[in-house]
């Protein structure tokens, strides 16, 4: 059988068109030395009530974001069959390996989950994941959300996103879902690199694609989750899968319009931020030092913005390296 036809191993324990609440997993077998006939098991929900659209739900698709594991876990806990029409599908541990190790990446296969798409039938653990999300789980979805944050290296004002892609109709749904979620600001948002990304694998299906960035630092507060749970249920809304109305939060629309939104570091040492997160700054300010950790007595490099806007995005950590994104300064359209 050719690859591209080529069933993938990962087996659900959940029925998808069945009616009513199940919780089970995305079977993934994983031979290994301590466990020869083991397998990845990623939790699912599945929640369905008659015909109707489908939602397609995940968070921790970088193990080192907690808004969408935390919010959708309760999700997965409290949504009941009657309340809906449609269908849920709740992913809450996407990368199942990075999520459980804390990290970015799987620590299986070093693997960025997104940055895998379309993934292989054959390929790796996070390939497998990803190919089984390309040909079995998105076919099925009308909205899609994919729950971000900063994780432990990125920080930002808390964002519902969308993509500016070429197919108008997709772009204008899109941007009406990015709306609906609510959250303080809505990002129209440029990705420096988006081959191989969960988004672009949704967006080329046609399917109503919202991102977030809802905080990072490598946990969650009770802000940002509060932000994810009203975002989910106003989308579920919007989408008609759930009855009742929509939560006004009028957002702060914001655009990264091309590459001079990032500030890059050039240097490696210790992080002095001059300017913080919501900030309005103007072109030339200064917005960040880095300081020489080898020896005293060295002028720190200065980091300046390249365009004036809102400060959106910062490095986390004190300590950053040579091609850490240091700021990133959005333009404000209202």
């Amino acid at each position: 059988m050719a690859d591209s036809i080529r069933n993938n191993p990962i087996v659900a324990t959940v029925d998808f068109e069945r009616n009513g609440v199940q919780h089970g997993y995305l079977k993934l077998p994983y031979s290994r030395n301590n466990s020869a006939w083991g397998a990845v098991m990623i939790p699912i929900t599945v929640v369905k009530n008659g015909e109707g659209p489908t939602a397609l739900l995940t968070g921790g698709n970088h193990g080192d974001e907690y808004e969408g594991p935390v919010a959708l876990s309760k999700l997965a806990l409290t949504l009941v069959a009657c309340d809906i029409q449609g269908r849920v599908i709740i992913v809450p541990f996407m990368n199942t390996p990075a999520f459980h190790a804390g990290t970015r990446v799987s620590p299986i296969d070093a693997g960025n989950l997104n940055r895998s798409f379309p993934g292989r039938p054959d390929g790796t653990v996070t390939e497998k994941i990803a190919d089984y999300f390309q040909r079995t789980l998105l076919p099925m979805a009308d909205l899609v959300l994919d729950i971000h944050s900063g994780g432990k290296t990125l920080d930002f004002v808390p964002f519902a996103a969308c993509h500016v892609i070429s197919d108008k109709a997709t772009q204008s749904k899109a941007e009406a879902a990015m709306l609906a979620f609510g959250a303080p600001y809505a990002m129209r948002m440029l990705e420096l690199d988006s081959v191989g990304m969960y988004d672009s694998a949704a967006e080329e299906m046609g399917k109503t694609f919202v991102a977030t960035e809802l905080g990072g630092g490598g946990s969650s507060s009770a802000r940002t989750v509060a932000i994810a749970d009203r975002g989910i249920r106003n989308l579920l809304i919007h989408a008609r899968i759930l009855a009742g109305e929509v939560q006004c939060n009028e957002s702060v629309l914001l655009d990264m319009p091309n590459d001079d939104c990032f500030v890059t570091c050039e240097d490696s040492g210790l992080l002095e931020m001059c300017r913080d997160l919501g900030e309005e700054v103007s072109r030339g300010d200064l917005l960040a030092r880095v300081h020489n950790v080898h020896r005293t007595g060295v002028t720190p490099i200065e980091y300046r913005a390249k365009r004036s806007g809102l400060l959106v995005a910062r490095h986390f950590p004190g300590l950053v390296q040579c091609g850490d994104t240091l700021v990133v300064v959005a333009d404000v359209l209202a």
